[in-house]
């Protein structure tokens, strides 16, 4: 089970750099937010929330603790994109990727607890 929680922990940290990166620098970001009928600012916000999980659940491969704590800072987000995507109306295929990410997330705070 540790193996799996290292590469589960090492697939989200780098996804969710790569996600917050995309917050800061993708067009299509900026359009879904204004989708969303969220501010720009509130875009990176999340933007860093998610560096700041990612961080976390890569620096919580040497310590348990934080890894349980980045995993449900990161279902956290996911649970309100979730939400934000069911509030915009969007079709349920639109919510596939953060409910992957949010029970990937929950896989690393079970492991980890």
């Amino acid at each position: 089970m540790y193996i799996l929680s290292i590469i589960v922990q090492i697939l989200l940290g780098l996804g969710f750099i790569m996600f917050g990166w995309m917050k800061f620098t993708s067009k299509e970001m900026v359009d879904g937010f204004n989708h969303f009928g969220l501010p720009q600012w509130f875009r990176i916000v999340t933007g860093l929330f998610e560096w700041i999980g990612a961080i976390g659940i890569i620096v919580g491969i040497w310590y348990p603790q934080l890894a349980f704590l980045s995993g449900m800072w990161l279902a956290m987000i996911m649970f309100f994109a979730i939400l934000a995507h069911v509030r915009a109306k969007d079709p349920i295929s639109q919510t596939k990727m953060p409910a992957i990410l949010l029970v990937l997330s929950l896989v690393v705070v079970f492991l980890n607890s």
